[in-house]
């Protein structure tokens, strides 16, 4: 492992300062490319235009036709939490914007019998609706033989979706069939956020929607609907999927918090908090990551996405509360069900591993894994092993069905892209993104696949890429550990493409014992001042003299709060 530090540009940092942001703040900023307090400006007219999301207009002018006319939409979301909020801010809005409620219904597809996206079976269970316009939402770009058959049932298709178009052999970019495609990440494309997710898009189809029926004259700049009273759903989507916070993402998620924090927010929303024993009024960024992205999510993976919708569409409070406790019981059996499953994965990588440092990409697999949470085993051996890692488990249709992730310098859907053309008929599917990707193979084809991904993985990766670096924000200076330091730093909007701050100092070990049999609980000396600490999840014990990676919380004891470091990475002083 090796700690390194941003740079602060002096004069970027020095110029937030003048402008009045918090001097550590403006330290933070600084070193995530922020240059001028302007930038720091999230009002909603900072939102980019979304007449630039290529066929968002014509997406736009077809639900108009529907509304008016009076045609049924279906929605046919995504098994995550990007889309179930997507497919709630697709119901709601819809709805708002003039659609009766009869007018407006969904599907989802069912993970372990369905697979992922707009499928054929799907095309019918859309078409025994009685819909007139299908809608997806995080999805399509992949489902060709899906669109085409809907277009032939005369269905009108618009796909809403952020994920790469297919790539075909010769380079050419092949697109489904559909009536409309909304997609930043298309051919053509001039919107300026490549990152916004399938929640986003679809946002940002009803804010064309809105503009369009304005335009003919249905309600005036006074009496439009306030499509922003989603934005909570929205936040929620974007962090859980992992969105990157560019300037625009990171806007729609500042205005979803501020909306949460006041009280405005869905039922589903607030119900999940209380589920989850958060307070919304002191929502964070982590709290979508970490506490109600994982809830909706376990629906999915356990269960069928519907609860999580449901959850997140319903005006009735009291339903809301109930479904987020089943969404909240879902998920404990999802944890203890992922411990397990991690706990196997382990002793079956000591088993075929080699002693010394593991091989340049990682894939496992065990018939009794289930697959449901192959991601999150994915996710957490990675983060372990520092190595693109896949875990596969047994499909219903008797196929494996593999999730990786990566890590930064490997792109995992490229790496696929490579084994299926020097493997043909290896992958029966595959896609993702550069840090997660999925795919389905036979399962004798099991440890060929192993055996390329990590022939690409060495031939791909630079030896320095497979050394853990956790990039840090430096010394946290002794005056800025307080209460109202940290609430400042939890006030701010932080996540992928714009972390969460993470600090470095030298430090001495006072003490150290085991908490819970899992976690390391800690006291430190840190520049002359004795702090408490913890590393969750570690309990191996820590040199006397060591550098830490951390982040600092509040942890709030017999009514008293304390400031706390929270260990993110070790390094022995005297290595």
């Amino acid at each position: 492992m090796k700690i390194t530090a941003r740079e602060v540009p002096p004069r970027a940092a020095w110029a937030l300062e003048e402008a009045g942001v918090h001097p550590l703040l403006a330290r933070l900023f600084a070193s995530r490319g922020i240059r001028t307090a302007d930038e720091l400006d999230d009002s909603p007219a900072r939102l980019l235009a979304p007449q630039d999301l290529k066929g968002a207009t014509q997406a736009a002018s077809l639900l108009a036709d529907a509304i008016t006319q009076g045609q049924r939409i279906c929605i046919v979301a995504d098994y995550d939490c990007d889309g179930a909020t997507a497919c709630a801010v697709g119901l709601r809005g819809l709805k708002m914007l003039g659609a009766r409620p009869d007018q407006v219904s969904y599907v989802v597809p069912d993970r372990a019998v369905h697979g992922y996206g707009l499928t054929p079976p799907i095309v019918d269970m859309v078409r025994a609706k009685q819909a007139d316009v299908l809608v997806t939402v995080d999805n399509g770009m992949a489902s060709h033989e899906a669109v085409s058959k809907a277009r032939a049932l005369g269905l009108k298709v618009i796909i809403t979706d952020h994920h790469l178009p297919v790539v075909l052999d010769d380079g050419q970019v092949s697109l489904p069939d559909a009536d409309v495609i909304v997609n930043p990440n298309q051919p053509g494309c001039p919107f300026a956020s490549k990152a916004l997710v399938g929640v986003g898009v679809m946002f940002y189809v009803l804010l064309a929607l809105r503009a369009e029926l304005r335009q003919r004259g249905v309600f005036d700049a006074a009496s439009q609907p306030r499509i922003d009273n989603l934005l909570d759903l929205v936040a929620l989507g974007t962090i859980a999927d992992v969105g990157k916070l560019d300037d625009n993402n990171r806007r729609l998620v500042a205005q979803g918090l501020k909306r949460i924090r006041a009280g405005r927010m869905q039922p589903g929303i607030a119900a999940l908090f209380a589920a989850a024993g958060r307070d919304p009024a002191k929502a964070t960024s982590q709290d979508f990551g970490f506490a109600l992205g994982p809830r909706v999510n376990a629906a999915g993976r356990l269960a069928e996405m519907g609860l999580g919708i449901e959850c997140l569409s319903t005006d009735d409070m009291g339903r809301a509360d109930l479904l987020a406790r089943q969404l909240d019981t879902i998920n404990r059996e999802r944890r203890e069900l992922e411990s397990g499953m991690r706990e196997q994965a382990e002793q079956l990588l000591e088993s075929v591993m080699p002693e010394g440092e593991p091989p340049a990409a990682v894939a496992i697999f065990d018939p009794d894994f289930h697959e449901g949470v192959v991601g999150i085993v994915a996710s957490r051996l990675k983060d372990r092993l520092h190595r693109p890692t896949f875990v596969f488990a047994l499909g219903q249709d008797g196929l494996l069905k593999g999730s990786g992730r990566s890590i930064p310098g490997f792109h995992l859907r490229d790496a696929l892209d490579l084994v299926s053309k020097r493997h043909p008929g290896l992958l029966k599917r595959f896609g993702g993104h550069a840090m997660a990707a999925g795919c389905t193979i036979a399962e004798e084809d099991f440890d060929t696949f192993d055996t390329e991904l990590t022939r690409i993985a060495q031939a791909g990766l630079d030896p320095s890429l497979l050394l853990r670096q956790i990039s840090t924000d430096g010394p946290l200076d002794a005056q800025w550990f307080t209460p109202e330091t940290v609430a400042q730093l939890d006030s701010a909007v932080w996540g992928p493409g714009f972390e969460a701050p993470v600090f470095s100092d030298q430090v001495e070990v006072l003490g150290q014992r085991l908490v819970g049999e899992r976690h390391l609980k800690l006291s430190l000396r840190v520049q002359g001042q004795v702090r408490d600490g913890i590393w969750f999840g570690h309990t191996d014990p820590l040199p006397a003299k060591t550098q830490l990676a951390y982040r600092v919380n509040l942890d709030e004891f017999q009514g008293r709060q304390r400031v706390q470091i929270v260990v993110e990475g070790a390094v022995d002083i005297a290595t």
